[in-house]
């Protein structure tokens, strides 16, 4: 990549052109505040840890949501929720050097596929839109819940009191806080992405803000079904070309789905993008 069209990524970052689009990979920074050790952030890492440090059949391991779903309906959906708000919540994790530097940008829109609270942490003392996916919850059309922020607390929002003028934190797998939802097992992905795909998971003030958008997605492998069809369908309406996506070492599968969705694989870390972003802050 030429340093002339990294430095039109970031320019396009910072002023809300380009759209952050954040996976697991993110968080090889994050630990936690008491022992220093990493967060769970990877498919087998996440097994371990909702495991006990135990691995599971082979199958299992390869992706978590298969795991979660065999866990789920071995000791109920109250084990999984409660692991992923312990992992989440109740422990404090510290650092994040994507988040600090977004966080620092007050950017109008945002996506985390993650489920931790790192943005909501960084966000915390600034009033903004969080919009966290659900699945397999009946009473509603749609598969997302919507909360304001005023700078000190959440509330909960219909619709039609959206703010527009507010920044916008989109969790599609869902989040710990305010009130804790998780897109996790088989079973919840399935739901999400069949809602995702008709429409009902993305709020309508998203879709509008959101034509003519690039994306940056970094800390993502794109190697998975599941994470291909919500990229997918959370990047319709994009711009030509739709943007960009950090990956080092990118296999045969990955440049065929990128060149089937106009994003253009950068092969560099996110150290590299964020390097540079530190020399042109500096400059």
């Amino acid at each position: 990549m030429s340093s002339g069209q990294l430095e039109e990524i970031l320019e396009g970052v910072r002023t809300g052109k380009i759209v952050p689009y954040l996976g697991p990979g993110v968080l090889a920074d994050v630990t936690s505040a008491v022992d220093g050790s990493p967060i769970p952030a990877e498919d087998e890492a996440l097994i371990l840890a909702m495991n006990g440090g135990q691995p599971l059949n082979r199958k299992l391991m390869e992706e978590f949501p298969r795991a979660a779903m065999h866990l789920e309906l071995k000791k109920g959906r109250k084990f999984l929720t409660n692991f992923l708000f312990n992992l989440y919540d109740t422990t404090r994790w510290t650092g994040g050097a994507v988040h600090e530097w977004l966080a620092a940008l007050g950017l109008p829109y945002v996506i985390d596929t993650n489920r931790d609270l790192r943005l909501q942490d960084l966000y915390a003392n600034r009033p903004h839109t969080l919009v966290a996916g659900i699945a397999r919850i009946a009473g509603t059309d749609y598969r997302f819940r919507l909360w304001e922020h005023d700078g000190a607390e959440y509330r909960a929002i219909d619709l039609d009191a959206v703010n527009s003028a507010l920044p916008v934190l989109f969790k599609p797998l869902g989040t710990p806080r305010p009130d804790a939802t998780y897109i996790a097992s088989d079973a919840d992905f399935v739901d999400y992405i069949t809602e995702l795909m008709g429409g009902f998971a993305v709020p309508h003030f998203v879709k509008q803000s959101r034509q003519d958008k690039r994306y940056l997605v970094m800390g993502l492998r794109l190697t998975r079904d599941t994470q291909r069809m919500i990229l997918s369908d959370l990047i319709v309406d994009a711009a030509s070309p739709a943007g960009w996506v950090l990956i080092a070492n990118p296999t045969a599968k990955e440049r065929r789905y990128c060149e089937s969705k106009n994003l253009e694989i950068v092969e560099c870390g996110i150290g590299d993008l964020l390097a540079a972003a530190a020399s042109q802050s500096i400059s």
